[in-house]
């Protein structure tokens, strides 16, 4: 029996007429209803025909996370009086509960991404919801725009609603073609807001990672809260990690403690959906937003954190990192403890911060990993996704990082294509690496081995399953726990996957967010279940198609002790994360450094059982706070055969020839990646890569290598005087570069016999940069005319002009220039005078010489002449006779 007044106290259905009409009228729309205001329950109904008389119609709802999928089609189910599956089904990764008569199905984005894939009309269904479109989850914007494209080119009749928690609503109405806004007032109660920051300092969020003391604090504030107020308590945290952690300092609170998050098992789900007698404290991820509608909240205390997907290209590193939740997200938090009566939220930062917050969470299109996204465009038939309606365009950037993968692995061609492998890569829901990985690792170990791994890196083992993959292998195989049954429901798919050349039953791959919302990442840039991706984005992969022989650590273990039996999988284990990940295989450096094909150094943590390993498939890692190399926190033992068959395109043979410490080293170097096999020294290397080194050596440490007399110093900076002051012909000698980027014209063929550093030192750069003269033009036989090494002054002597500064220097003692009435020039430049004492010290500077004998010179010559006497200081230099000497000698 349906429940008619449950579905008339629903506050949407004020906005349904409006709705209806706008889908007549132009085929899409976009909903704007506050959380619990039944936009996610009654408006698939009507739209259904499943109440309110309208036409019956097959809808699908499709929501970003499974827990929210599930809940959805329960409710509408109670709504209706009926059980799950009857009218109302769902479909999520690995479970599926449609009945024959079901017309309203809800899926993940995931799930209607695989099946819009397999099917482009979507046959036999009438009007599409996208629900919670504000988050921006990737797979979201990229059903959109499939959806959009199939309307546009295919059926015109389909259609669809945007359903948003929020009001920013224009950029979806939009991408809808202009389409209208719909909005329903929720029905919302005062909240105040109390501001409860740490009373010290904490550590802004790194990585994953938050300070232990802003978690206790939030911890303090739950309890403040329960003292202070009335009714459930509902707070917001990150990740699985920071709810456990919470929950542990919450044991003693007079309240049941829920821990609500995606891989929390169904009966906890349920538990928090449901009003209870008790008072409760459900401590959520960000699931709880908008996703849920949890009964009997009247106070929220929210962390202020949440998590975005990052990838970092140049370092082959990715992850979900925990950053600070953005303004919308927080009144998102706060509205849910208003929802049934008036209360509170606890915000744990200052007011003065909350301004400082971004407006809005970043779309993932701008920052996740977009290897899967280019997948899915290029099987849908725009490998650039020009041609896609989307609110972002994707970053160029990460779409050539995910090119290079995807041609790498197989999926796609230069052009961009996909290849009969990528199709099927793209039915399996998983990222391209670990699609690869299953394909390829299947081959070599079996299906199943092959299932039982994969399923481990996409979604990444709890902590306590330690850092060795086999070992947590072995683990999840024993375990009872909630991730050992999720994992083994993932074997059983993509096992089955494996063995299908055709790809996956219709039953949909990855669907849900439960890597996101646990807070925890899907290793090697696997998205998790809600596309964000997880480890690494690293951007090559081997791209043969082929899979290897089985290693040679099935013989034995590597890192094991001699003599020492094989431990069971060992080699599986690493041989299919090195498949997934072949860039970043690692020798080790020291018992725990290592250096990964890639070129980013890394570090195991203490006591790790994968210590004196000779090698590595790193599967996750990441860099901690103020640390020069990555972390390593999920990765198997392997041997050098296994690394050389899983990254063989890494491998390269060559010559090389470099400046290194100093000098000239050559050597031919066998290398995977930036990783160093063998190396011997070359006795006949190649003269131009010699040439070429020698070149980068004078770059790197100066020219300063090449033998500089005074004379050749002397030169240099006469023709840079030259070229400053006439141009034209004149080189630019002043600058290392530019003097270097000419190293043909000057240095040969002196340059081409160097083989090492003291080769360079026997090199005269004075001959060597008469070379750059302009003889052509005749120019050249004019420099000791135009800059001549010495000037001769009036007393007879040659003085050598300084031309290293700006002007010409010309440092002469005093009395030799009595007489000189003009100042000397060269290049019709004055140059400046330095008039020097009898001792040879600086007594003027002058530019004119005349202004300096009528005034200057009475201050000179009053200061030194009882210091000088035996030397001549006449009353009138002008007239006086020049001399280098003194009195005594001027009257012989």
């Amino acid at each position: 029996m349906i429940r008619q007044a449950a579905l008339d106290a629903l506050p949407v259905r004020e906005a349904v007429p409006a709705l209806v009409s706008a889908l007549d009228v132009h085929g899409t729309a976009v909903l704007c209803a506050p959380p619990g205001t039944g936009k996610t329950t009654l408006v698939p109904l009507v739209l259904a025909g499943l109440v309110g008389g309208g036409p019956r119609r097959r809808v699908v709802v499709a929501e970003p996370r499974r827990i929210a999928a599930r809940a959805a089609a329960r409710r509408m189910a109670w709504l209706l009086g009926e059980a799950v599956g009857d009218s109302v089904g769902f479909t999520v990764r690995g479970e599926r509960v449609v009945g024959p008569s079901a017309v309203v199905e809800v899926v993940t984005t995931g799930v209607l991404l695989q099946r819009l894939q397999r099917d482009q009309e979507l046959a036999g269904v009438d009007l599409v919801v996208l629900d919670e479109c504000h988050e921006r989850h990737l797979d979201a914007d990229t059903v959109a725009a499939f959806l959009l494209d199939v309307r546009e080119t295919l059926r015109p009749e389909l259609r669809l609603v945007a359903a948003s928690a929020t009001t920013d609503a224009a950029g979806w109405a939009r991408v809808l073609g202009d389409a209208p806004v719909v909005e329903a007032a929720g029905v919302s109660y005062p909240v105040e807001t109390v501001w409860a920051p740490p009373a010290r300092p904490v550590r802004p969020p790194h990585g994953m990672r938050v300070d232990p003391a802003q978690l206790t604090h939030v911890a303090s504030v739950v309890r403040r809260a329960l003292a202070e107020r009335e009714g459930d308590v509902l707070c917001f945290l990150p990740g699985v990690g920071e709810i456990a952690r919470v929950a542990g300092q919450l044991g003693a609170v007079d309240a049941e403690v829920l821990q609500v998050h995606g891989r929390a098992p169904a009966a906890v789900q349920d538990a928090a959906l449901t009003a209870s007698p008790h008072r409760r404290v459900i401590l959520a991820t960000a699931v709880a937003e908008s996703s849920l509608t949890v009964p009997g909240v009247r106070v929220v205390v929210d962390s202020g954190l949440a998590r975005e997907p990052r990838v970092d290209h140049a370092r082959g590193l990715g992850a979900l990192a925990t950053v600070r939740a953005s303004r919308a997200a927080g009144r998102q938090r706060a509205g849910r403890a208003g929802r049934e009566a008036p209360g509170a939220v606890y915000r744990c930062w200052t007011e003065a911060e909350d301004v400082r917050l971004p407006a809005f969470p970043a779309p993932e299109i701008r920052i996740a990993d977009l290897a899967q996204f280019a997948l899915q465009a290029a099987c849908w038939g725009d490998p650039d996704a020009a041609g896609l309606a989307l609110l972002d365009p994707p970053p160029a950037g990460a779409m050539a990082a995910a090119r290079e993968v995807l041609v790498a692995v197989g999926a796609v061609d230069r052009a961009g294509r996909p290849t009969p492998r990528g199709l099927r890569m793209a039915r399996l829901g998983l990222h391209p690496r670990l699609a690869r990985a299953l394909l390829d690792g299947s081959s070599a170990v079996g299906a199943r081995r092959a299932a039982e791994v994969v399923a481990l890196l996409s979604e990444e083992p709890p902590r306590e399953y330690g850092d060795d993959l086999a070992g947590a292998w072995r683990q999840a195989r024993r375990g009872s726990d909630p991730y050992a049954s999720r994992w083994r429901a993932e074997v059983r798919r993509l096992e089955r996957a494996a063995q299908d050349p055709a790809g996956p039953s219709p039953t949909p791959p990855r669907a849900d967010t439960g890597a996101r919302d646990a807070g925890r990442r899907s290793p090697g840039s696997a998205p998790d279940p809600a596309g964000a991706p997880g480890g690494a984005g690293s951007r090559r992969a081997d791209g043969t198609g082929r899979a290897p022989a089985p290693p040679a650590s099935e013989e034995r273990a590597p890192g094991r002790g001699p003599g020492s039996g094989p431990a069971p999988d060992d080699g599986a284990a690493g041989l299919v994360a090195a498949l997934a990940f072949p860039e970043r295989v690692a020798k080790a450096r020291a018992e725990t450094a290592f250096l990964m094909a890639s070129g980013t150094a890394a570090e195991l943590g203490d006591g790790s059982p994968l210590r004196r390993a000779p090698w590595l498939a790193v599967a996750v890692a990441d860099r901690p706070p103020h640390s020069a190399s990555a972390r390593i926190r999920l990765a198997a033992v392997i041997d050098e055969d296994t690394a050389m068959a899983a990254a063989g395109h890494l491998r390269t043979a060559a010559e090389e020839v470099h400046w290194e410490d100093g000098d000239v080293v050559a050597r031919a170097a066998r290398r995977l990646g930036a990783i160093e096999l063998a190396v011997r020294p070359l006795r006949s290397p190649d003269p131009l890569l010699v040439r070429a080194a020698l070149l980068d050596g004078l770059r790197t440490e100066g020219l300063g290598l090449l033998r500089w007399s005074a004379d050749a110093e002397g030169l240099r900076a006469r023709l840079g005087f030259l070229h400053r002051t006439l141009g034209g012909a004149w080189p630019d000698v002043a600058d290392d570069g530019a003097l270097l980027d000419r190293a043909d014209d000057w240095l040969e063929p002196e340059l081409s016999r160097a083989r090492r550093r003291s080769d360079l030192g026997r090199i005269d750069a004075g001959q060597a940069l008469h070379r750059l003269l302009p003889w052509a033009t005749g120019e050249a036989s004019r420099l000791d005319e135009l800059a001549p090494e010495r000037l001769e002054v009036p007393s007879g002597s040659r003085i050598r002009v300084d031309y290293s500064a700006e002007q010409p220097v010309l440092a002469v003692k005093l009395q030799e220039l009595f007489g000189l009435a003009e100042t000397p020039r060269v290049a019709g430049v004055p140059v400046l005078v330095h008039l020097l004492s009898p001792a040879g010290r600086p007594a003027a500077v002058t530019a004119d010489l005349a202004s300096f004998w009528r005034g200057g010179y009475r201050a000179v010559r009053a200061e030194l002449r009882g210091r000088y006497p035996k030397h001549p200081w006449p009353e009138d230099p002008a007239t006086a006779e020049p001399t280098r000497h003194t009195n005594a000698r001027l009257r012989r």
